[in-house]
């Protein structure tokens, strides 16, 4: 898809989103298997049918503008989910890997907010209807970026430390 506008950047943006999510739903099921904090360990697994019902909406909103929701595939989204499977292999001491894997999914979920952000501007923007989409897979990405955050400072932190 050539981009010649801001439309056609949304669009081909929202592949990337989509591409995102599909990344995220196959991924996220094997982080979780390797947390050993159970908080965590729930989190991680509850990510996969939400980041499933994220590609399924926003392959919608592709295709309702007349363009293939698998065109593209985001090479950041794959290099932050190599590098989260990387350090849950390489880290032996569970509270550390816990520590890492929500440092991790904290990088997932700020570079979707950062997406879903611009993609919500742009919306906006050029008057699409998707704007109330995107803006509810925004909240939900915040939510899940809070719960993590909670999770480290209620008791993953302190354990890595020990």
């Amino acid at each position: 898809m050539e981009i010649t506008d801001l439309k056609s950047l949304y669009v081909s943006e929202l592949q990337e989103a989509r591409s995102c999510e599909a990344q995220i739903a196959d991924a996220f099921e094997a982080l979780g298997a390797k947390a050993s904090d159970p908080a965590l360990k729930e989190l991680l697994h509850a990510e996969v049918p939400e980041a499933a019902g994220h590609r399924d909406r926003v392959g919608e909103l592709v295709a309702a503008h007349g363009e293939e929701p698998v065109a593209h595939d985001d090479q950041t989204m794959r290099t932050l989910l190599a590098e989260a499977d990387r350090w849950a292999r390489m880290i032996g001491d569970d509270g550390a890997r816990d520590a890492a894997l929500i440092a991790s999914a904290q990088r997932v979920q700020h570079y979707e907010i950062a997406l879903y952000g611009s993609l919500a501007a742009w919306a906006k923007q050029l008057g699409m209807s998707d704007l109330d989409t995107l803006l509810k897979i925004l909240d939900e990405e915040r939510a899940a970026d809070e719960r993590l955050t909670e999770i480290a400072k209620s008791a993953v932190n302190t354990q890595a430390v020990a």
